[in-house]
C-alpha cells in the first residue's frame, strides 16, 4: 500500500517551501492551485483540481515520491463549484456527503491502490475548532466528525516558525495533531526540508527508491 503523509500549517508557514531541496526528476508534483512556488526551481508539475485526474496521475507516475500541493483546495473548489446549485434539505446533505466522500476516497486510493514504495505528501492549510484543536482545514462536518482526516495518517507534520526559523513539528506541542512513529525523529522540531523528511521515512520503513527514471 502507498503511504500518505500529512503536512499542514498556516499560509506562509513553509509547506510549499519545504520542497526546495528536491531536484528535477526526484519528485512528482500535483498543484491544485495554479500558482508559482515560493522559491526558484525547475521542478516539473501538473495542475489539476479534479479527483479523477489526481488519482490517474498518482497511479501512472514513475516518481516514487509524490506531492499534492494545496490539497485542501480539492475540497474547497468542489464545494464552491457545487454549493449554489445544491437543492434545499436532503440535497444539501447529499452534496456535503459527496464533498467529504471524494477526499476520503482519494486517501483510500493512495493507501490501497498505490505500491508500497510510493509516498504521497498531502499539503493542507490548518484550522482551529471551537475546542482549540488544530487540524487540517476542511469543509463541513463530514470529514471532521465522521472520518477524522488526520486519523488516516501515521505521519502528520505541522509547519511553523520557531526562533525565526521555519520548522516542522514532529509531535503535538499543545492542541495540534502532529505525530510521527516512535524513533523516526529524535527532536520535537526539525528543519522544514521535505527531502530530508522523505529520506528519513524511507530509511525508517525500508522503502527503496529508484532515482534512475522519473515521471
Amino acid at each position: 500500500m502507498g503511504l500518505p503523509v500529512l503536512i499542514m500549517g498556516k499560509s506562509g508557514s513553509g509547506k510549499s517551501t519545504s520542497l526546495r531541496n528536491f531536484k528535477k526528476g526526484e519528485i512528482g508534483i500535483i498543484r491544485v492551485l495554479d500558482k508559482p512556488f515560493p522559491f526558484r526551481n525547475d521542478l516539473d508539475s501538473i495542475v489539476t483540481d479534479q479527483y479523477s485526474k489526481v488519482c490517474d496521475i498518482l497511479a501512472k507516475a514513475k516518481a516514487e515520491t509524490l506531492v499534492i500541493d494545496d490539497a485542501g483546495y480539492l475540497i474547497t473548489n468542489q464545494f464552491m463549484r457545487g454549493h449554489s446549485t445544491a437543492s434545499a434539505g436532503n440535497g444539501v446533505f447529499q452534496f456535503y456527503n459527496k464533498v467529504g466522500d471524494s477526499f476520503w476516497k482519494l486517501l483510500e486510493f493512495i493507501m490501497k491502490k498505490l505500491p508500497n514504495n510510493k509516498i504521497v505528501y498531502i499539503l493542507m492549510h490548518e484550522d482551529k475548532n471551537e475546542e482549540g484543536d488544530i487540524k487540517p482545514k476542511t469543509i463541513g462536518k463530514m470529514l471532521d466528525e465522521k472520518v477524522c482526516v488526520e486519523g488516516m495518517f501515521t505521519i502528520c507534520l505541522r509547519s511553523g516558525v520557531k526562533n525565526g526559523k521555519y520548522v516542522f513539528y514532529t509531535n503535538t506541542t499543545d492542541h495540534d495533531v502532529s505525530k510521527t512513529p516512535m524513533g523516526m525523529f529524535e527532536e520535537e522540531t526539525i528543519d522544514n526540508d521535505l527531502k530530508m523528511v522523505n529520506e528519513t521515512i524511507r530509511e525508517y520503513y525500508n522503502l527503496g527508491e529508484n532515482n534512475d527514471e522519473k515521471h
